[in-house]
């Protein structure tokens, strides 16, 4: 082996042992060594010994030699680890010589290291490259003491200085209140393995909050998975993957919302890309699901694996909106009142909000020109039992849709429609209805007998004595059904085509009847316009009249957008 280095005693004593330790030689003298050492007793028999196996290498080798020398030796935080495990290794104990290094080393980590916030983390980053020395030296498990117990320290007890790997935020150099979290962004630094193990010692001790927990969790990811946030991760593909799977399925707290669902749902996305393990992707399902309400449209929208045409991976939506459905029966209490009552309340408002965010979904997704119309219908199918107080936002993600797709046939057209109720829209939303030539003749008409029964209530007026021909054209023939979906399989009430000036006369009908019950004129309001219904059953009968003219399903000719957008 060549050797690079050299190291001499400045004395006049000429050496008598040479030490090889790596590539570095020590030339040395016997009796300083051996009174301390026990190690070195045992090899004494030769004049050079090579112990490359030392942990530390030179440098430890360097301190403990300059110990036996009686020079002074600085110990710090950054070498303490390496020359408590070099002189374990040359066996430098009490029953050598009384103030040996390894007391020495024992006393200076209690006194001083462990008693440190910031020494403590640096010290435990160094234990690592040190195994398995440092773990059966106890070094580790003293530094995860330490460390989770300042981290459960009540902050109104921290006076110690922490986050020294950051700058302070403008709102901390004014006030000198330390939050809860103050020690989250200190321990991203730290290796996956170390990290794990200070997390769970953290979560043993029980005193800090899973949300705490979460934060941590949170800035970890961020700061060892570039591009998590833009749902791109970059870097080592194995590194990244097991930091995943290790948070996922170790670390996360059992605690529903302790974790935000938008960091959930990267995680999930990142899991995709990185190909971790299936239990790690089912797991982030549950979660998120338990917490679907919390999401926002915007955390939805993962793009779909390279390679496919789809913009969205509506997939994933739908299997997330699928285990949220399966989740609803799964929560218990022990009381049955408290079960019944309570829950069945906060489920309602889950489902409110879940229903909202996939119409929102739905709205966005829907500008994707290869979105199939079967993944839209059954995604929205999923929420369309969930209770809605209005109807705008499915109704704004099928004009989008209608929109994006012209060329769809007209059964597809009527299947589409189907997932919204007239009934449900608002003023806005059926002001714009009626103006849209994307929509099937059918559903406008129903949108105007609906808002025209609205402003009859109103104006406490009966609902407006309609003529068959008007009948025909709403829901089963009936006033008793409100949505699209109906038992009336007669096509050729969806199928005809609309005109523009049909629709403007439909629409100036409709506000005149507003105009005459806003007046009061209930006698007005209980029936309906002559010319309307004319206009109406003339609408039908063209309808019919083209209907039988066209023999195949094909696409309804593109209408032009309508100029005033009010959704």
């Amino acid at each position: 082996m060549k050797y690079l280095y050299f190291r001499y005693v400045a004395t006049d004593l000429a050496t008598d042992i040479v030490i090889n330790v790596g590539d570095v030689k020590f030339y040395l003298h016997k009796f300083p060594l051996l009174s301390k050492s026990c190690h070195l007793q045992k090899l004494d028999e030769n004049d050079e010994i090579n112990i490359h196996d030392i942990p530390g290498g030179p440098t430890a080798f360097e301190i403990c030699a300059k110990f036996c020398y009686g020079m002074v030796v600085t110990l710090n935080a950054y070498n303490v680890v390496s020359a408590r495990c070099a002189a374990e290794y040359l066996e430098m104990y009490e029953t050598i010589e009384k103030g040996n290094l390894v007391y020495k080393i024992d006393v200076f980590l209690t006194s001083s290291i462990f008693k440190s916030w910031k020494d403590s983390i640096i010290v435990l980053q160094t234990t690592k490259s040190l195994l398995p020395w440092s773990e059966e030296l106890k070094i580790v498990s003293h530094c995860l003491d330490s460390i989770a117990s300042k981290a459960s320290f009540d902050p109104l007890r921290v006076d110690w200085s922490y986050t020294y790997n950051r700058k302070k935020l403008p709102s901390e150099k004014t006030q000198q209140i330390v939050p809860k979290d103050w020690w989250v962004e200190d321990i991203c630094q730290l290796h996956i393995d170390i990290y794990k193990r200070v997390v769970s010692t953290i979560q043993a001790k029980g005193k800090v909050s899973s949300d705490v927990i979460g934060e941590s969790l949170k800035a970890y990811a961020l700061r060892r998975l570039p591009g998590l946030s833009k749902g791109n991760v970059q870097g080592d593909t194995l590194k990244c993957r097991y930091l995943v799977d290790t948070i996922t399925e170790l670390l996360l707290p059992t605690e529903k919302s302790s974790v935000s669902c938008s960091f959930l749902l990267k995680l999930l996305q990142a899991s995709f890309v990185l190909e971790c393990r299936e239990t790690t992707s089912s797991s982030l399902m549950q979660k998120i699901a338990q917490q679907l309400d919390e999401a926002t449209m915007a955390d939805l929208l993962i793009r779909s694996p390279t390679g496919e045409m789809a913009l969205y991976n509506i997939d994933i939506v739908r299997d997330l909106v699928e285990h949220f459905v399966m989740q609803e029966g799964s929560t218990q209490s022990d009381d049955p009142d408290f079960h019944d009552v309570y829950r069945g309340l906060s489920l309602d408002a889950s489902k409110i909000k879940v229903a909202r965010l996939v119409d929102s979904y739905l709205a966005e997704a829907a500008r994707d020109s290869s979105l199939p119309l079967s993944k839209f219908v059954d995604l929205a199918a999923m929420v369309s039992a969930f209770p809605r107080l209005i109807h705008d936002g499915i109704y704004r993600a099928i004009d989008m849709y209608l929109k994006e797709h012209p060329e769809i046939t007209k059964s597809e057209k009527k299947k589409i429609c189907r997932l919204m109720d007239c009934k449900k829209l608002s003023s806005d939303a059926c002001g714009h209805a009626v103006q849209n030539e994307r929509l099937p003749l059918r559903v406008v008409v129903q949108v105007l007998f609906f808002e025209q029964a609205r402003a009859a209530a109103g104006a406490g007026s009966s609902l407006p004595d309609l003529p068959g021909s008007l009948r025909a054209l709403l829901p089963g023939g009936s006033y008793g059904s409100s949505r699209s979906a109906t038992t009336n399989t007669d096509e050729e009430l969806w199928d005809g085509d609309q005109t523009t000036e049909e629709l403007k006369s439909l629409k100036l009908e409709l506000a005149s009847l507003r105009l005459r019950n806003t007046g009061n004129t209930k006698s007005n309001a209980g029936k309906v316009d002559a010319k309307t219904a004319k206009k109406v059953s003339k609408l039908g009968s063209n309808k019919g009249r083209r209907g039988a003219n066209s023999g195949s399903d094909t696409s309804e000719e593109t209408m032009s957008t309508p100029s005033r957008r009010i959704l």
